[in-house]
């Protein structure tokens, strides 16, 4: 068995002790629901089942922050699959929001020019909406990062943004965060803390257990619920008798 397997098998019991958090290695499919999914347009399966298993439940959580274990984990690819997979399933508003400022990538992936985003809402007075913008479909909007400096990541950190992260609530059914890596920076943790839980990303054959066991140790200590652990860029299939067990 693959020490990456393992790792999510067997991440640490103490640090997950007073947390519901499902250690899956390509993302298990949440049982028992009866909402039909749409297949057919959307080819990620990773981010379908993640979808399904987060947020296609009795009472989902409105605001899920995505973050790394270290820097390339694959996370913000994952988290834009997830908010695109959303919006195209449910037809409920979702916003998907840059919040690393360390270094933000969704504007790249995603093909969009960079303005204004979220540092400027945490900046500048005005509605929530008017920094974010339909993006796609009608009802997936984008928050891109906005006006980077070195002091950025200090908003993070501010009455502000919590003001923000309600406005957000109130505008959208589903806010989609991607966050800076959990092991290098403490953002995640702070934007984690206005939310309703975090998915952590590991890495296959890169992250180790011991990370991921003290990043999930600080974030119980905080109170930031683990709603997935999520392992990434994974080249190796899992038996079918093996994955229905995880």
């Amino acid at each position: 068995m693959s020490e990456q397997f393992e790792l999510l098998q067997r991440l640490d019991q103490r640090a997950f002790a007073d947390t519901k958090v499902n250690p899956i290695s390509h993302v298990q499919m949440q049982r028992g629901t009866s909402r039909v999914l749409d297949h057919a347009n959307w080819a990620d399966e990773d981010a379908l089942r993640l979808v399904q298993q987060i947020f296609i439940v009795p009472t989902p959580p409105q605001i899920v922050v995505f973050s790394g274990i270290d820097h390339g984990n694959g996370c913000t690819g994952l988290c834009a699959s997830v908010a695109e997979t959303l919006a195209r399933n449910t037809r409920r508003p979702v916003c998907l929001v840059d919040a690393n400022f360390r270094s933000p990538g969704l504007s790249d992936l995603m093909g969009t020019t960079d303005l204004v985003g979220l540092t400027d809402a945490l900046l500048h007075k005005g509605q929530i909406e008017s920094f974010a913008k339909p993006f796609r479909q009608d009802n997936l909007w984008l928050l891109q990062s906005g006006s980077i400096s070195p002091d950025s990541p200090s908003l993070l950190s501010s009455a502000n943004l919590h003001d923000r992260m309600t406005e957000l609530r109130e505008a959208f059914d589903f806010v989609i965060l991607d966050a800076p890596p959990l092991n290098l920076y403490s953002d995640a943790i702070a934007i984690g803390q206005a939310s309703d839980g975090l998915v952590m990303i590991l890495e296959a054959e890169s992250t180790r257990r011991e990370s991921a066991s003290a990043v999930a140790t600080s974030l119980r200590s905080v109170r930031v619920p683990i709603l997935a652990a999520v392992l990434n860029k994974r080249r190796f299939p899992i038996p079918k008798a093996i994955y229905t067990r995880i």
